[in-house]
């Protein structure tokens, strides 16, 4: 998954397209545009990014390997009302309105003006950037709750008292993204790629982290639940 460094505030787009090529004239001519972007290159990827990172509006193809985008955009609208553009090679009346009718808020056909895409992205934000955005739910994984609007960490007790984790930002990320996926497991560079983007680091490096994660969840009484697959990566790994 590939992002810019555009502004903190601007609007960030996520682009799901399986054609490395589209992808990267989309995510030039938005970031051109002083936009932010990630992509994504098929349907399971497409939400998982969807719920890691919230993003402001997703531009996204119908067809795709894994998951199609009609399925991408049931699973977003069930998440809540981010505005949705559908991208298609196929001008089908058919597929036009499933999506509408779905709650797409805009569609394009390939071949397309990339400009002209950037210009629709622009005026469904302003469309709809008055909309009430709703608040991600908690995660809540055995007795650790992740609260990623919040920002916060807890473990709730056998009395049902949180106790705070001090997490480090990279820390967060990290717990955050294996606790969206219980049993998942993920590999090293998946966990860079998503959780430290804007680093050079090397794979090792996750593992520095990963030990001090484990010692504070430790120390807060969940022993165990990150989980070193040999070779691959981590997952966490509940009891239950």
């Amino acid at each position: 998954m590939n992002m810019n460094h555009a502004s903190p505030a601007a609007p960030q787009i996520l682009v799901v397209e399986d054609e490395p090529g589209i992808a990267t004239i989309l995510h030039a001519y938005l970031e051109r545009d002083g936009l932010r972007t990630l992509t994504a290159h098929d349907g399971p990827e497409a939400v998982q990014a969807f719920r890691q990172f919230h993003p402001d509006l997703v531009l996204l193809d119908i067809h795709l390997p894994g998951m199609d985008g009609i399925d991408v955009l049931r699973a977003i609208r069930d998440q809540g009302q981010t505005p949705v553009i559908m991208v298609t090679a196929m001008a089908d009346d058919v597929d036009k309105l499933v999506a509408l009718r779905l709650g797409a808020d805009d569609y394009v056909v390939k071949p397309f003006n990339p400009a002209e895409v950037v210009a629709r992205v622009r005026a469904v934000l302003r469309r709809t950037q008055a909309r009430p955005m709703p608040m991600a739910a908690p995660i809540r994984v055995g007795a650790l709750e992740i609260d990623s609007e919040a920002h916060s960490a807890v473990v709730y007790d056998a009395e049902g008292q949180a106790q705070p984790l001090p997490l480090t930002l990279t820390e967060f990320r990290l717990l955050a993204l294996l606790a969206s996926q219980p049993r998942r497991c993920f590999s090293r560079l998946h966990l860079i790629e998503h959780c430290l983007p804007e680093s050079d680091a090397l794979e090792r490096v996750i593992d520095s982290h990963l030990s001090k994660l484990r010692r504070k969840l430790q120390l807060a009484g969940q022993e165990n639940l990150i989980d070193t697959v040999r070779g691959i990566g981590y997952r966490l790994w509940p009891d239950g």
